[in-house]
């Protein structure tokens, strides 16, 4: 079932086309500039942005601890969330409480398919990599899993997603034959500890903690279920009426979020330790070295949107139950992103055949 007609399709793509063709130009001349954008039109006074307190969420953690943000909104206000699943940011976002979020693949397209492609545009990749799936001894293939309690981050989630098409595949039935519990990270870590769950697929750092702080072993790298190894585990999402009142702004966060990245790759022992400060502040412990150092090597941060694996995304939630056929054309627009990193020398990235680019 298509989500979308055709002529409701092109009515967005033609909306979206006179709000860029105006201001890819302005892209491209501030694109590289270290100073603020301007106060005009499309600019606005407030910019309430959400995020998690995951390392897969490096780039915003990093880009507000070191106001690469805020040098590009100049004298718009950034106001910060942190959730602890993407899911918890969607419905912010439907309140009308937040404007650009970090969040999975499967949250985002949740977002779509409720609002009917209208409510929501992703606009840059941030991470891919960095999720597994932890177990406890004993444990060591899919039919020992049989009567067991297993965590993912949140109902509907990227990892709650996955876990359950991946023991559908393997002919285990979700909540009949392994019990799935969406859970905030940090309590599965605590219930784990105490023995009254057998495990989660979970987002670093909690999956390296869950092995290392423990005792839990790994029983599924989900970089071994994708071509290639890579699939996205933060992007960015903005609210699609804020992005047309607001084009300005949301080419300022974007400035900020490509710095980050810029910074992050260039300098990853004080990255590493930035995001450790960042995650002590919001959970209130900082990660041992060698925790530290595990998950963030099971990580990468990109502008790209890998798009392609939104297509394994909507496959896994079809598998998992959650959708049918979805047509995620439109669900992009990275020519925003483009005019930047054109601007700056960089190579654009593609949002194959789901939008723009």
């Amino acid at each position: 079932m298509s989500l979308l007609t055709s002529a409701a399709r092109t009515e967005v793509s033609r909306r979206r086309a006179l709000l860029f063709g105006a201001t890819l130009a302005v892209l491209a001349q501030s694109a590289c500039s270290a100073g603020p954008a301007e106060l005009s039109d499309g600019v606005a006074a407030k910019i309430r942005l959400g995020f998690q307190s995951n390392l897969t969420h490096a780039t915003p953690l990093v880009g507000v601890a070191r106001g690469h943000y805020a040098r590009h909104l100049g004298h718009t206000e950034l106001a910060t969330q942190v959730f602890n699943a993407g899911p918890e940011a969607v419905e912010a976002m439907f309140s009308g409480s937040l404007d650009v979020a970090y969040l999975g693949q499967g949250p985002a397209v949740t977002a779509w398919v409720r609002s009917r492609g209208e409510a929501v545009t992703l606009i840059a990749g941030a991470t891919v990599g960095g999720a597994e799936l932890l177990v406890r001894k004993g444990i060591h293939q899919p039919r020992d899993l049989v009567g067991t309690r297993i965590a993912s981050p949140g109902l509907g989630g990227s990892q709650d997603v996955a876990l359950r098409a991946w023991l559908i595949r393997r002919r285990l039935r979700p909540d009949i034959d392994v019990r799935v519990e969406p859970t905030p990270n940090a309590t599965t870590f605590r219930l784990f500890q105490q023995g009254r769950i057998d495990g989660g697929w979970l987002p670093e750092p909690w999956a390296s903690r869950l092995l290392l702080d423990a005792g839990a072993h790994v029983l599924v790298d989900e970089r071994t279920l994708w071509p290639g190894g890579v699939f996205v585990t933060a992007q960015l999402m903005v609210s699609t009426s804020f992005l047309r009142r607001f084009p300005r702004t949301v080419t300022a966060v974007l400035a900020g979020h490509v710095d980050a990245n810029d910074w992050i790759r260039a300098n990853p022992a004080a990255a590493k330790s930035t995001v450790n400060s960042r995650l002590a502040a919001l959970t209130g412990g900082r990660l041992r070295p060698s925790v530290l150092d595990r998950a963030w090597a099971q990580i990468r941060v990109t502008n790209d949107p890998i798009a392609s694996s939104i297509a394994g995304w909507a496959a896994n939630a079809s598998a998992a139950g959650f959708l049918t056929h979805v047509d995620l054309r439109g669900l992009y627009d990275l020519r925003p992103l483009n005019a930047l990193l054109l601007a700056c020398g960089k190579p654009p990235v593609r949002a194959a055949g789901l939008g723009p680019s």
